[in-house]
């Protein structure tokens, strides 16, 4: 069924063939994820070319037929022989896998495969949630607000918990920063002791989907009033978020909030992204969007409040979008350190 809408996709923009090499793409397309050299073409009769090293997971996986990848060499003359008319390429292509492959066909960038991954499908929503509860699972089994090791500690801690579960991998580095470290929006852990506040960004693996959760853990009464601030941006933000609002009216809105309270010019980032093969994809809420919010994506909604080489708080839970947004994380957004 994906084969075919993508099809349809490339003949309404005038193309032959599509050149897939981005991973993410290869496996919302094959349900495959190399973890090599590999590369897929679409036409009528799709072709997934794989290394030895992925060769018997591929075929095993793959819905497109599988071929050895040999060299660039050999794959490059053998669509010379097959591939006519114009050719899409990702928008992510390097240069140089440019000049190796492609110089010698019309070749046209686009987003097609990009654009579909934007709406989840229900076998896709349900991965998401399963990275959603393997993520909050070991997040409970951590007890960051009792743990009293460094941010190192923590992060191994809450890592160790989601492979455990069955995490593969972590889709991003885990984010643990407390004290004035906790001003840095995408600061590693480091050996420091945990102090207060404590902001934590980590997300989990299923089935090749991502979830991406943050919490800030708070002590006192002036860190207790900025995460007020931001839960009630998320909250606007959340109520407003349905199908036909432009991302950048809900960054806009999430904004207008903090300003009101005095902190716009310490929210530094976008408000949110979507999620699902990759922890960042479209759609972006973000001010600089032209994109419009549709049934069926997954995205975050994150406003943070950061006070340089003071203390920073952040927010972010994951919504599906259906007739209006679902709100698919469930941890409390409100924790205090009892650490003494």
């Amino acid at each position: 069924m994906k084969i075919e809408e993508i099809i349809e996709k490339m003949r309404q923009s005038g193309l032959e063939s599509l050149f897939v090499l981005k991973p993410e793409n290869i496996a919302y397309v094959t349900g495959f994820k190399p973890s090599s050299a590999s590369v897929l073409i679409i036409t009528d009769e799709p072709l997934l070319f794989s290394t030895k090293l992925d060769m018997e997971t591929a075929k095993t996986q793959s819905c497109v037929p599988v071929e050895e990848f040999k060299s660039i060499k050999k794959l490059k003359k053998k669509f010379k022989e097959n591939l006519k008319g114009n050719m899409g390429i990702e928008n992510s292509m390097t240069i140089k896998t440019y000049k190796e492959m492609c110089e010698d066909f019309k070749t046209i960038p686009n987003e097609i495969i990009e654009r579909l991954r934007m709406s989840k499908s229900k076998s896709e929503i349900k991965n998401i949630k399963g990275a959603i509860k393997i993520a909050e699972d070991s997040f409970i089994k951590a007890d960051p607000s009792q743990f009293s090791g460094s941010e190192d500690e923590l992060a191994a801690k809450l890592e160790y918990n989601m492979r455990k579960a069955g995490s593969v991998q972590t889709p991003f580095e885990t984010i643990v920063a407390s004290g004035p470290r906790s001003s840095l929006p995408h600061a590693s852990s480091s050996s420091q002791k945990l102090e207060t506040p404590l902001i934590i960004d980590w997300g989990a693996l299923y089935q090749n989907y991502a979830s991406d959760i943050t919490r800030s853990i708070i002590k006192n009464k002036k860190e207790e009033e900025i995460l007020s601030i931001l839960l009630d941006a998320q909250k606007e933000a959340i109520k407003l978020i349905k199908p036909g609002i432009k991302a950048a009216h809900v960054d806009n809105v999430v904004r207008g909030v903090i300003e009101e309270y005095g902190y716009g010019e310490y929210f530094i980032h976008s408000t949110g992204h979507g999620v699902g093969l990759e922890v960042h994809e479209k759609p972006s809420l973000s001010a600089k969007s032209d994109e419009k919010l549709e049934k069926g994506m997954v995205v975050t909604v994150e406003p943070g409040i950061y006070l340089e080489g003071k203390i920073g708080l952040r927010v972010e839970d994951m919504v599906l979008i259906k007739n209006r947004a679902k709100i698919l994380t469930n941890l409390p957004r409100k924790s205090f350190f009892n650490n003494a």
